[in-house]
């Protein structure tokens, strides 16, 4: 029997205890030994495996003692992984150091005072964990009251900014060994800051926070800390000389976040579903990490979990809920003409190029269009196809990665379409058809075509779904849609809600070039008649009918 896949297992322990199938990431393990870098940060988009590796660091690492003073053995995790298989330079350092680890993703929250109390909730958290130092004479009395202070929430500002070199330096006075310090989602209470308008204030705590515990600790070992976005050094790692940055520009440790495409095919060939790896590779692969073709795991994981149980079941759309997808709707909602039309390119599979820059802080992001660009492509948006530099510049060339993102930024083109149809005055036009004033409806609906974004190949059910989503709700009409009437189905029909007042059909037409767009509109009046579409509307009792072929050239309308 097939093992099940881990959806949501965020610590590596949970996993082999339960038995889940585990992508085995371990030799990252190896990896932070060999390069021996003091501070390393790993920036990568969201839900590809950052906190699962941490917990893998920390279970490794971690000489983790209970409250009362025992040692947790945890050795047995890593009994049949690749680490284990490396040799005793390695596996000597299992279980041997003293480990902080904090997450900040809790501090989503609407307001400094609510997000500042979740990580003073996190470090006392963590202070807990590792209460078993008040055991003994190795602390001084005021050091274990200072301690007990910060655990129990009752310390100042500086207690909680200073909290984490505290913390190690008990660590180290109890295990007489230095500590590893692992974060996890750095850069969540920023990015939550900026949304909510108080990021100066959080910046300034992460920053002194990040600075005593990194950057003069004499009790730290290494550091590995982990987000979606690299912030400039000035904003955060003010002075951190031994900061290594790892993004996914980076060809090192680039295949340990994601799946790689043997992975892939491992994971499938295990679930008996090695049927399915085409149309995974179309929805779900496509990024690219370093030198590596990188798999959405979450995504991934999600698709072999339905599909265990139903081998027919199609791809779904499953990075989308882990987000608000925010960084897309700035983009659609801010669009000008030159951006809107790069956004259709992308989406029709095409690439645009765009000069990148890594140092960036959410207080840039409406500096310019290329810095929300750049967040689109860190955040796992868009993908990279090739490099190169303009006058010490890099440039990238950007496509949408796959299927599933593409399906997002669709998802998120709607929503904005129709809540900006929602808040639009179509008064103008309804009049305008109303009173037979054809130039006017031309320049309305034209008007609205310049201002959207395309996701269609300007077929006639785009341009149909398009002129139903002006007219609906617009008042004072019904709009019928491709209903039975006459000899035929009229594309869209207007009904007064009363007989005494009018009715306006509406054929459309699509032209292949602008030249051709009378004839279209011809055609379209002339297949009224023929198919006789007023015929039902004067059975209920209609006698003022209007009647319109309206065709429709890329972003122009023509009606006759």
């Amino acid at each position: 029997m097939s093992k099940a896949v881990a959806i949501g297992f965020e610590d590596i322990k949970e996993i082999i205890d339960k038995n889940r199938y585990y992508v085995d990431k371990t030799l990252m393990i190896r990896d932070l030994l060999d390069r021996g870098g003091k501070v390393n940060l790993f920036t990568r988009p969201r839900r590809f495996g950052k906190t699962l590796n941490l917990s893998m660091i920390r279970r490794f690492f971690e000489r983790e003692i209970t409250f009362e003073g025992k040692d947790i053995l945890n050795g047995y995790i890593f009994d049949n992984l690749k680490i284990s298989s490396c040799g005793e330079s390695y596996m000597a350092h299992q279980g041997k150091y003293p480990i902080i680890s904090l997450s900040l993703k809790s501090a989503k929250q609407p307001t400094y005072e609510m997000a500042y109390k979740c990580l003073v909730d996190e470090i006392a958290k963590e202070y807990k964990r590792h209460i078993y130092v008040l055991r003994g004479e190795r602390l001084t009395e005021h050091e274990k009251k200072r301690f007990q202070t910060i655990m129990n929430h009752e310390g100042e500002g500086t207690d909680y900014v200073k909290a984490l070199e505290f913390l190690s330096s008990c660590l180290m006075e109890y295990h007489e060994k230095k500590v590893i310090i692992l974060i996890d989602e750095y850069d969540v209470p920023l990015e939550n800051a900026y949304f909510g308008g108080f990021y100066e204030e959080m910046i300034s705590f992460i920053r002194s926070l990040f600075e005593s515990a990194l950057k003069t600790n004499a009790n730290l070992e290494f550091s590995v800390i982990t987000g979606c976005l690299r912030i400039s050094r000035e904003s955060i790692f003010t002075g951190l000389n031994n900061l290594r940055i790892y993004s996914i520009l980076s060809n090192q440790y680039a295949d340990c976040f994601g799946f790689t495409e043997e992975e892939v095919k491992e994971l499938l060939s295990s679930c008996q579903l090695k049927d399915n790896f085409v149309k995974v590779k179309s929805w779900y692969d496509g990024y690219r990490f370093g030198d590596k073709e990188i798999y959405n795991p979450w995504s991934i994981l999600n698709y072999v979990d339905t599909a265990m149980e139903n081998h027919l079941a199609e791809p779904q759309r499953y990075w989308s809920n882990t987000s608000s997808n925010s960084i897309i709707r700035e983009l659609v909602e801010g669009a000008d003409a030159a951006t809107r039309q790069e956004i259709e390119k992308l989406i029709a599979g095409e690439i645009i190029e765009k000069p990148v820059y890594e140092d960036i802080t959410y207080d840039d992001i409406h500096e310019s269009q290329d810095n929300l660009w750049n967040f689109l492509y860190f955040t796992g948006y868009l993908k990279s196809c090739r490099e190169s530099f303009k006058e010490d510049t890099m440039y990238m060339e950007l496509m949408i990665p796959n299927t599933e993102i593409r399906s997002i930024y669709k998802q998120t083109i709607l929503a904005w379409f129709d809540k900006k149809i929602k808040a639009c005055d179509r008064s103008e036009l309804i009049r305008a058809l109303e009173n037979g004033d054809i130039e006017g409806a031309e320049k309305f609906v034209s008007e609205q075509l310049l201002d959207t974004i395309s996701f269609f190949d300007y077929a006639e059910n785009y341009y149909h779904g398009f002129l139903t989503g002006l007219l609906k709700g617009a008042g004072k009409y019904l709009v019928v849609s491709n209903r039975e009437s006459g000899n035929g189905r009229p594309d869209i029909i207007l009904k007064a809600p009363s007989v005494r007042g009018s009715a306006i059909v509406l054929e459309l037409k699509v032209a292949d070039s602008f030249q051709q767009m009378e004839k279209e509109c011809q055609k379209a009046l002339a297949q009224i008649e023929d198919k006789k579409y007023e015929t039902e509307l004067r059975k209920e009792g209609y006698n003022d009918i209007r009647k319109y072929g309206v065709c429709f050239y890329r972003k122009e309308c023509m009606i006759r």
